[in-house]
């Protein structure tokens, strides 16, 4: 056994981030109307406007977190590190600033950090969610981040 990494596995049910700058909120709603039948087998949660938009829109449930600006990346990410969301669907602006950009960068690593699927636009949305994974479980290693932290102490010691 490598102590290494650990084994997460993420469900048949699983917890979707929905997210969106404002100048791609309209695509992502058309890819949930699209989608609704994938989508309304999980659970979704998303940034303030965009989870309010979807659910106004599609009748989908979404949990709204705060609005990207105000912390809701962040949040997502929070989310993340405690295992309650595994799989992001961030459709993302790349050619408009946002001043939030340093926490968009987070959710971004976070999200490698964990090995949690996360498509940044409507092709790679569309390969994730047409996944024969989207109803299987599935286990991924991540660092075994307590042994990892632990060994960093010990090093400090020395």
């Amino acid at each position: 056994m490598n102590e290494e990494f650990i084994t997460l596995t993420i469900g048949k049910q699983k917890n979707i981030a929905l997210i969106a700058h404002d100048g791609k909120k309209q695509e992502l709603i058309e890819w949930c109307k699209e989608n609704i039948e994938i989508l309304k087998k999980h659970f979704l949660c998303g940034t303030g406007t965009t989870a309010r938009m979807i659910t106004d829109a599609t009748n989908l449930p979404v949990r709204g977190y705060n609005s990207g600006p105000l912390g809701g990346d962040q949040q997502i990410g929070a989310r993340i590190v405690e295992g309650k969301v595994d799989f992001v669907v961030f459709f993302s602006d790349p050619l408009t600033a946002a001043p939030h950009d340093p926490d968009v960068k987070a959710l971004l690593r976070i999200s490698q950090v964990y090995d949690i699927p996360i498509a940044l636009n409507k092709a790679s949305a569309d390969f994730m969610i047409q996944s024969m994974l989207m109803d299987e479980m599935y286990d991924h290693e991540v660092i075994n981040f307590n042994k990892n932290i632990a060994d960093r102490a010990k090093h400090m010691e020395k």
